[in-house]
């Protein structure tokens, strides 16, 4: 019976290891030699053009580029129109490269990429139903950002710009991701940007910061009364990415002069309306998924 058992176990066909896999796990410094075969100087030269940049804001032309790499203008422009097809690096229209979002964020950038795709067609909309200027923003970290904004074509306007960094004290979206973080992140948050006083208006007061971050909360909107810019208002309300995670926000900015009473209870309705439209748009995407 064991030998029976022996020559079964024999006959059995064996598979067969491709010759990477033979090669066994070794210590960094000694793998080094042994992975040169599978090496490739072609994703090396990819890599060593985006560590170039020292900082996110830097701004280098392919002359500086090809100093800063050793690689020849003519090889390393294909290297550069590579990756700025794939979305690492953007060209200025001066010719100068930067780093993406997608490289300085990574899996960020596609959470806000699909947040910003779910709600640009509401945040048109929005903007229409107001003839105002509709924006969305998004926490990262230790600063929050406006992702995206649709701007009136009123000749005087509250204007906003994608990219531009929001105090979290004195706007509307920032009040509104601010009042759902826990203590560290809404700590971290007030020590990056500071209380700092933009108007006369602008709460710089720990004490009654959290009263008004306890009144956002118990409303579902928070409120921009000239507290970031003279002769602006604002309304924002949170999106939210879990049940009590607050991440991103939207609103719709007005200047004083057109805002009344009744228009205010409007406005501020919309808003919430919207944000939490975003929000059961989020929980069947890709995003939550993604999270």
């Amino acid at each position: 019976m064991a030998n029976k058992s022996k020559a079964a176990v024999s006959n059995t066909p064996r598979r067969r290891k491709p010759q990477w896999a033979k090669v066994e796990t070794l210590l960094p410094s000694a793998a080094d030699g042994a992975d040169d075969r599978y090496y490739s100087r072609t994703i090396e030269r990819a890599f060593d053009a985006l560590e170039a940049f020292e900082s996110s804001t830097a701004t280098l032309s392919l002359k500086e580029l090809s100093g800063a790499t050793k690689q020849p203008e003519s090889s390393l422009y294909r290297v550069l129109s590579t990756l700025q097809k794939r979305g690492y690096l953007h060209q200025n229209p001066d010719g100068t490269y930067q780093l993406t979002r997608k490289v300085l964020y990574g899996r960020i950038f596609d959470h806000t990429e699909d947040l910003r795709m779910i709600a640009r067609p509401l945040l048109e909309e929005l903007g229409r139903q107001f003839d105002e200027t509709a924006s969305l923003a998004y926490l990262f970290s230790d600063y929050i950002q406006v992702l995206d904004t649709v701007e009136t074509f009123h000749p005087i306007r509250v204007t906003n710009r994608p990219g531009r960094i929001i105090p979290p004290h004195c706007s509307s979206m920032g009040k509104v991701i601010l009042a759902y973080q826990d203590d560290n992140g809404s700590d971290r948050l007030l020590e990056t940007y500071g209380l700092v006083r933009r108007t006369e208006h602008s709460i710089t007061d720990r004490q009654a910061l959290r009263k008004e971050l306890a009144k956002v909360k118990a409303d579902g909107f928070a409120c921009d009364r000239e507290e970031s810019m003279l002769g602006g208002i604002c309304f924002g309300a949170p999106i939210f990415s879990s049940p009590n995670h607050v991440v991103a926000a939207l609103s719709v900015s007005t200047p004083k002069q057109r805002m009344d009473g009744e228009r205010e209870i409007a406005v501020q309705t919309a808003v919430v309306k919207v944000a939490r439209r975003v929000t059961e748009l989020l929980s069947t995407s890709l995003y939550r998924q993604r999270n």
